[in-house]
């Protein structure tokens, strides 16, 4: 069978490369795809970008895919599964009114508030409602969000008062776009965070592989947050224990939500969560899709057949089927280009890329495109190299021994990826 997946980054080359190693598959289509997807065994890039929703949908007839798996959230907040489905196509992912718990932190706020999900206090504004003086009166540190879509840089914790004024003003006032049309103010969480994504079938939801991001540009989680600058898996913070609250208090509770409102959920859903050090999770915010960086090392770790699992979800036949996952620790690096997050520079060449299949782990390829017989930047997120390893030190050692291959002007990477982890657990 063909299938078709939907985006160009880092986490859809993650996405097909494991949907290609179903033995039922004969070829994964990706539109638009990157450098990366384009060396794939089994792979093929189509030029359609993610919110040409009616071309792709003409795509998906046109190649007869058993299923579309849409990768980014915009396709997913713009109503692409709505679209495909009133075509007959299978897709996966949520309807255009579910996606706006990705779509609308303030419609999330509201929703976790009314149906009793654990979360911070919150407020929430536009230009016209703004109060400078009750935000600047407020304890700090604490946190200002644009509610709308922003690649994951939304969010500014602000550590003092007039910082967090001029973090709400310059949203309010375009500083990303219409999606600070709306802000929310939300007290600040104390505790460790963790990546909490499940697979949902509209009833049931199938865990995934717990794991933990590190947004922050540089080491020690300094600097401007990013879209993702690496990822571990699992998350040692999540467990046995945290993880049955986190089904019971959060996941279970916003599925039923979800479906009493009237958007049952289907698709993959991603609690971005705080941990406090009495193991209660809160939710910081909802993804509609898989995580990026998260795929990266989480889809290193599936044993399943990663098909078999989504045409479950799509038949809403997930209750009683489980994952297998390797045992093993996986970690990702992204390496980023010179610039990013604000303005990152492209048409970089990219050298050492055929040294890399000599390596153990695996390199996914986000911001890369060909250009004149060679690979250059094309993008903030270039790549994600992935090590497994016993230990999540000894993973971590295998994805920096990638990242040390490739090389491009102005490439940067956060050094101490992991460092949650194995400050936790030590070992080799």
């Amino acid at each position: 069978m063909k299938i078709l997946v939907i985006g160009g980054g880092g986490r859809e080359h993650a996405l097909a490369w494991k949907c290609a190693q179903s033995p039922r598959v004969s070829e994964v289509i990706v539109a638009p795809g990157n450098a990366g997807t384009a060396r794939e065994h089994k792979l093929r890039n189509v030029p359609i970008g993610v919110e040409q929703l009616e071309e792709l949908a003409d795509l998906a007839a046109a190649e007869g895919v058993a299923f579309t798996l849409v990768g980014p959230e915009v396709p997913l907040v713009a109503g692409i599964v709505d679209l495909f489905e009133a075509r007959g196509l299978r897709c996966f992912g949520p309807s255009k009114a579910a996606a706006q718990l990705e779509g609308s932190k303030a419609f999330t706020k509201a929703f976790l508030e009314r149906h009793g999900i654990p979360t911070a206090g919150y407020c929430k504004f536009t230009r016209a409602t703004f109060d400078r003086d009750w935000l600047a009166a407020q304890p700090t540190p604490i946190v200002v969000k644009a509610s709308g879509l922003a690649a994951g840089k939304g969010v500014i914790i602000a550590q003092t008062a007039s910082e967090a004024v001029e973090a709400a003003e310059s949203m309010l006032d375009g500083r990303f776009g219409n999606a600070g049309d709306e802000i929310v103010i939300e007290e600040f969480l104390e505790g460790e965070e963790a990546t909490f994504i499940v697979m949902c079938d509209g009833k049931h939801a199938l865990p995934m592989a717990t794991s933990q991001d590190h947004k922050r540009l540089r080491d020690g989680d300094q600097g401007p947050n990013t879209g993702g600058m690496g990822a571990y898996s699992p998350a040692p913070v999540v467990t046995p224990m945290v993880h049955e609250r986190v089904m019971r208090e959060v996941i279970e509770p916003t599925l039923s939500g979800l479906a009493r409102d009237g958007m049952p959920f289907k698709g993959f859903l991603y609690a971005g969560l705080m941990i406090d050090a009495a193991g209660r999770p809160k939710v910081i915010e909802y993804n509609v899709r898989f995580g990026d960086p998260e795929t990266q090392p989480v889809m290193m770790r599936l044993k399943s057949d990663f098909t078999v699992l989504i045409e479950a979800a799509l038949d809403g036949a997930l209750e009683g089927v489980k994952a297998e996952w390797d045992p093993r620790a996986a970690l990702g690096v992204v390496i980023a280009a010179e610039g990013y997050p604000d303005e990152p520079r492209k048409g970089d060449v990219i050298d050492g890329l055929d040294s890399v299949g000599a390596l153990p782990g695996k390199l996914f390829h986000a911001g890369t495109a060909n250009k004149d017989g060679k690979v250059v930047t094309s993008g903030g997120r270039v790549f994600c190299a992935v090590g497994l390893g016993g230990t999540v030190k000894a993973a971590q050692r295998e994805a920096y021994a990638l990242v040390d291959v490739v090389s491009f002007k102005g490439g940067q990477y956060r050094r101490d990826i992991g460092h949650r982890a194995i400050a936790r657990d030590g070992g080799p």
